[in-house]
């Protein structure tokens, strides 16, 4: 699934990667709002697009496809930007690792000893802070809790569709508390992230600083909530 904001000019590049990397997987472009080709493009490269009418921000187009899995019967779901930063042959990888450890939520992370990614400033801050804390929180260690390559298991799927938060950051840190105190497991993978292939980024570096204050924002808010109530979907229920 690529969540997609005015993603035009690098999503016919992602969406090769795709089919060349893992052509035996179901794509869906989930466009939030685009105003320019993002979902022409999309539907012009044969793959499934969900063309939502306004701008709901990531954890919204993301909560929106993770509906549409569940909905047509998918068991797993794999986050991945449209930007090109994300190298689809991780995917395999992915999924091995979520069999392997029996995990459902399996990051892709950065800064976990692959690649040569760095967050520099507050934001090196704010994510050192906030994997320590959700570190903690979840039982394992965890370097990336920003990161937007993801896999979703069939518990996962069937809980972010109904609670994958929409707030900033949530679609990042909030569901992965939400997860936890759902008594999912969560696990890491080491990915290397590579430079955007067109467009241009969601935030300006002047912006920065301001990610710090909104990250403890975002954890803070997580944390206050209920614990959600979660049901496990009728295909995977045990037989009475």
């Amino acid at each position: 699934m690529l969540p997609a904001w005015n993603e035009e000019i690098a999503l016919p590049l992602v969406l090769a990667e795709l089919r060349d990397a893992v052509p035996e997987i179901d794509v869906l472009v989930v466009s939030d709002g685009s105003t320019d080709r993002t979902v022409k493009v999309a539907r012009q490269s044969g793959v499934r697009v969900l063309d939502l009418p306004i701008n709901l921000g990531v954890g919204g187009a993301m909560r929106a496809g993770f509906k549409f899995a569940l909905v047509n019967g998918y068991d797993s779901v794999v986050q991945c930007d449209a930007d090109g930063q994300h190298d689809p042959r991780d995917i395999p990888r992915l999924v091995a690792a979520a069999e392997a450890t029996e995990a459902d939520v399996v990051i892709g992370a950065r800064f976990a000893g692959a690649g040569a990614y760095e967050a520099r400033g507050p934001r090196r801050w704010a994510m050192r802070l906030l994997s320590t804390v959700l570190s903690r929180l979840v039982g394992t260690r965890l370097t990336d809790t920003t990161s937007g390559f993801k896999l979703s298991g069939p518990r996962a799927v069937s809980l972010f569709a109904r609670e994958y938060p929409a707030e900033y950051l949530g679609d990042t840190i909030e569901s992965l508390v939400i997860a936890h105190r759902a008594g999912l497991t969560v696990r890491q993978l080491p990915v290397e992230m590579r430079p955007r292939a067109g467009g241009e980024p969601s935030h300006s570096p002047w912006r920065a600083g301001i990610f710090l204050g909104r990250a403890g924002l975002a954890l803070a808010v997580a944390l206050s909530r209920p614990a959600p109530r979660f049901a496990t979907p009728d295909h995977l229920a045990p037989a009475s």
